[in-house]
This record gives structure tokens, C-alpha cells and sequence, in this order.
């Protein structure tokens, strides 16, 4: 497996990601564009046999000292194999900023085990966040 940059090339294996792995959640193709193409927005991808096994975009808020990771996915195929942390560790490393923030599903035992795991702790919880009407939780992790 490869951690590399992304962009726009990426776009329909991104999008077939992005339903596998969040289906109601998934982002529509509008904030997909953004997320590849939007100078400031840090973009990798996780690849084996020239296949995108993984994505992750971050967002630094320098100013702020923090950045967002805003989001992160793994095929359903490749998940448990260390595909998100090396995708985690890698956007953290270039961020550039001393803090990273993120949400996730209250119902997402999986995701919030690996964020707790390498260092995230709850800081919020955001009601109704999502579409359906679940909370978020909002983790921090200092870098």
C-alpha cells in the first residue's frame, strides 16, 4: 500500500469510496470537487494495485491552532488492515497546526475505537448532526 496525494483524476474512485463506505452520508459530488480541489485542503489517498483503498482530507485552520479532519473512508475490503491509521498518521504529519479535530457517529463504535486509540478524546457532542438526526461527537487530538 501507498499513501499518495490526491486530486481531480480521483474523482469517480473517490465517489465510489465515498458510497461504499458512508452510504447515507456520503458527500455529493459538489463538496467532492472541493475536497479535490480546493488549494488549502490536504488530500491522500491509500492505494494497492493501482486501486484507492483509502481517503483522507484535512483542513488546516492555522489562525486557529487546529485543523479538521474532515473526513476519512476505507473500503469495506481493506478495513482492520492499518489503512485508516496510516492514512490518520499521514494528513496529521501535514497538517502543520498543534491540534486536530474531527466528528464521527455516536454509533460508530469502530472509528471511534481507532480515534481513541491514537489519541483523540471526546471534547463535544453535537446534536442531531448528522441527516437522520444522530449525534456527532466532536474529538481532539494535540499533535
Amino acid at each position: 500500500m501507498e499513501i499518495l496525494s490526491a486530486n481531480l483524476l480521483d474523482l469517480n474512485a473517490l465517489r465510489k469510496l465515498e458510497k461504499e463506505s458512508f452510504d447515507r452520508d456520503a458527500w455529493p459530488l459538489i463538496d467532492l470537487l472541493a475536497v479535490l480541489t480546493f488549494s488549502e485542503v490536504i488530500r491522500l489517498k491509500a492505494v494497492k494495485d493501482n486501486r484507492m483503498i483509502g481517503f483522507i482530507a484535512g483542513d488546516p485552520h492555522p489562525r486557529d491552532g487546529w485543523g479538521w479532519i474532515a473526513t476519512i473512508a476505507v473500503d469495506p475490503n481493506f478495513r482492520r488492515r492499518g489503512v485508516g491509521t496510516a492514512l490518520l498518521h499521514a494528513c496529521e504529519k501535514q497538517l502543520g497546526v498543534p491540534k486536530a479535530r474531527l466528528t464521527v457517529r455516536l454509533s460508530n463504535q469502530g472509528a471511534i475505537h481507532l480515534y481513541e486509540r491514537e489519541g483523540y478524546a471526546t471534547i463535544d457532542v453535537w446534536k442531531a448532526y448528522y441527516t437522520d438526526g444522530e449525534d456527532a461527537m466532536v474529538m481532539e487530538k494535540t499533535l
